[in-house]
């Protein structure tokens, strides 16, 4: 017999997958599987200006995803939650943050 989730754990991997619903959270996320980054870094990564990368960045930290330190005046963020890292399979494969394109193809006699 399986053991089965309980309904806390079942909101908290909600908010989980809240927190990485939008592509420029997935784009961080991938690029910090990768290891620490400054946020001048993950700007030029996922191609994003400073003000938006921010306001991502403080909902993925408010959140518990990720966690920050500073060294003199620029930022660093990682990867907080062990969760994450067990999803990167499923997101970000090919380890370059590049999610993988999942193709669902169609049995003719079960269409």
């Amino acid at each position: 017999m399986q053991p089965t989730a309980t309904d806390a754990q079942y909101e908290s991997a909600a908010d989980l997958f809240a927190l990485l619903a939008a592509p420029l959270r997935l784009k961080v996320v991938c690029q910090l599987l990768e290891g620490e980054k400054c946020v001048s870094e993950l700007m030029e990564k996922v191609g994003t200006g400073q003000s938006t990368l921010s306001r991502h960045l403080s909902m993925l930290y408010r959140g518990g995803v990720l966690a920050r330190r500073r060294h003199g005046a620029q930022v660093f963020y990682r990867i907080a939650d062990p969760r994450v890292r067990a999803l990167r399979r499923s997101v970000c494969p090919d380890g370059q943050g590049r999610p993988q394109r999942h193709v669902v193809t169609q049995n003719k006699e079960n269409a």
